[in-house]
């Protein structure tokens, strides 16, 4: 007998809204070390050179299970270890029906990294990819090349461009949140606390990721419809260092600033300490995106204001679901929304 996943009450309560997906088993992490991944790869940077002349054939675990590959971002991010975590315990309550082979890149930047453990997993010949893609569109030919060897794609985390997808002519099913419902969240909450005219500044993640960009367009929605001024959108990679840099020059440039919007919770940490560095903190408030622990605490202290929770403990399990209902059932892709809530001091325990 299958034991039903086990969630916290209240996202329980959302996912009842949601169409359910069948409960499956076991989760088998490896890791797997990435300087060998690029050694024995020759992926070409991402290129598309075409599909192969022939798919490997698919080989199923040690259990005679299928072997799922989750490829994530950055494990030096917080958010990214809770999914790891979240696909960790999961295994502790599933281990009959497949295994997991778990791998992430070494920053949020690395494409090529991560093109290379796409195609080193096909080459394994596992049964699906659920990837969190480090860019929408640079990682969509050598996705389409596991399409094409046979192997079942599910996207999760950062949503493929959809324009790039058309024109490869590939179908692949996004499992995930609402990025820019969830921003609009944190910044209409941003926004009680502020005067309205108020100077307020956005770091976003790498520009050309899908989520980057709707978390922007989230906060910036936020913001125009509560009448703040926006002095600045600049990028820090989704990094906590590149953020305490951008942020410093920022407090130069606009001494009035009233608070910073990060897209990620990493990003808030920087930006936090640029803050307190400057001597400013409680007159610049901070807002940010991921509910990491670290966030949690500063929360509690006042020091940051809110954030969005998108589940990251779940988010892997729900597209690994996915594509073992894919593989099961022969269902055809489709996308899935997953739920995004707003944290503040009021809402944590």
């Amino acid at each position: 007998m299958r034991k039903p996943l086990s969630l916290h009450p209240n996202l329980r309560n959302r996912l009842r809204k949601m169409k359910p997906l069948p409960v499956f088993s076991t989760i088998l992490r490896s890791g797997i070390a990435l300087g060998v991944a690029c050694g024995l790869l020759a992926c070409g940077g991402g290129q598309d050179d075409g599909p192969s002349s022939s798919a490997p054939e698919k080989v199923e675990g040690t259990s005679g299970t299928p072997e799922i590959a989750l490829i994530m971002k950055s494990l030096a991010n917080e958010f990214f270890k809770t999914m790891a975590d979240g696909a960790e315990a999961y295994h502790g309550e599933h281990r009959e029906d497949f295994e997991l082979i778990v791998n992430g890149i070494k920053n949020e930047t690395d494409l090529a990294q991560q093109v290379a453990l796409v195609e080193q997993m096909v080459a394994r010949g596992v049964n699906a990819i659920v990837i969190a893609p480090a860019d929408s569109k640079a990682l969509v030919p050598v996705l389409k090349r596991a399409q094409e060897a046979g192997t079942v794609v599910v996207n999760i985390d950062n949503k493929l461009d959809d324009a790039v997808l058309a024109e490869a002519g590939v179908t692949i099913p996004f499992v995930g949140p609402d990025n820019r419902e969830g921003a609009k969240l944190v910044g209409d909450e941003l926004a009680k606390s502020l005067e309205k005219g108020a100077k307020v500044a956005i770091l976003e993640g790498v520009p050309t990721a899908f989520n980057a960009q709707q978390r922007r367009a989230g906060f910036e929605d936020a913001m125009k419809e509560a009448g703040m001024e926006i002095v600045a959108v600049q990028s820090a990679q989704w990094e906590m260092e590149k953020a305490n840099t951008v942020t410093a020059a920022l407090l130069r440039e606009h001494p009035d600033l009233a608070a910073v919007l990060a897209s990620n919770d990493s990003m808030a940490l920087g930006a936090a300490a640029a803050i307190k560095a400057a001597g400013k903190e409680g007159a610049v408030k901070i807002v940010g995106f991921d509910n990491i622990s670290a966030v949690q605490a500063m929360i509690k202290e006042g020091r940051v204001l809110a954030t969005a929770d998108q589940h990251g403990d779940q988010l892997a399990v729900f597209g690994i679901e996915a594509a073992l209902e894919i593989l099961e059932d022969n269902a055809a892709p489709e996308d899935k929304k997953t739920p995004v809530d707003l944290v503040t001091k009021d809402s944590l325990p």
